[in-house]
This record gives C-alpha cells, sequence and structure tokens, in this order.
C-alpha cells in the first residue's frame, strides 16, 4: 500500500469543487466530498499504474465527477503527492498552465 499526501492547493481544489456543487443543490457538495475521497483512497493501491500525462504528472479521473486527480509518484519512498483536483471541464491550456505553476 502506498503513502499519500495532498497539497495544500489539491485540498483548495476539493474545497472548491465542493462548494460549487453544493451551491448547485444541498447535499452534492458531500456527495462529491465523499466520491473524490474514495477516488483518492483508491490512490494507495494504484499509484503510479496510471500513465504520465505532464511532465512527472500523472492524472486519474474521478470516477463520478468531471474532475482529474494530478500527482506525481515518487518509487524510493512508495509515496503519492497529490497536487491538484480539477475540473477538466477547463480548457485544456488553462489546465496545462496550472500544472506548470508549482
Amino acid at each position: 500500500m502506498k503513502q499519500l499526501r495532498i497539497s495544500a492547493e489539491a485540498l483548495r481544489d476539493l474545497d472548491e469543487g465542493y462548494l460549487f456543487y453544493e451551491t448547485q443543490e444541498p447535499g452534492v457538495g458531500d456527495y462529491f466530498a465523499a466520491s473524490l475521497k474514495a477516488d483518492i483512497e483508491k490512490l494507495k493501491l494504484s499509484a503510479g499504474s496510471r500513465r504520465k500525462v505532464y511532465r512527472d504528472y500523472h492524472h486519474m479521473v474521478a470516477s463520478r465527477f468531471p474532475f482529474g486527480i494530478y500527482y506525481t509518484f515518487d518509487q524510493s519512498t512508495d509515496t503519492a503527492t497529490i497536487w491538484y483536483i480539477i475540473d477538466l471541464r477547463q480548457d485544456p491550456e488553462w489546465i496545462e498552465t496550472r500544472l506548470t505553476s508549482y
């Protein structure tokens, strides 16, 4: 089982996603948070097996929402670090710019 670290930026992304969905309909934000938490937990088993999509970032698509989990994986420590959780409905160029900002 792999170790997981979540950056402050990724936690902010989760908060923003929660607030967005909660304003659409009460309770959906909680469902979003629970769903993304389950997806993140899956990385404990599968981190490093997904393809790299940009530089050292691996990419996992959330199972129930249009969000991508971008992470790096250090094989020497068996640790996945989640850097961003991005709404995939964004312009791909914006996503790439975001990935280069860290």
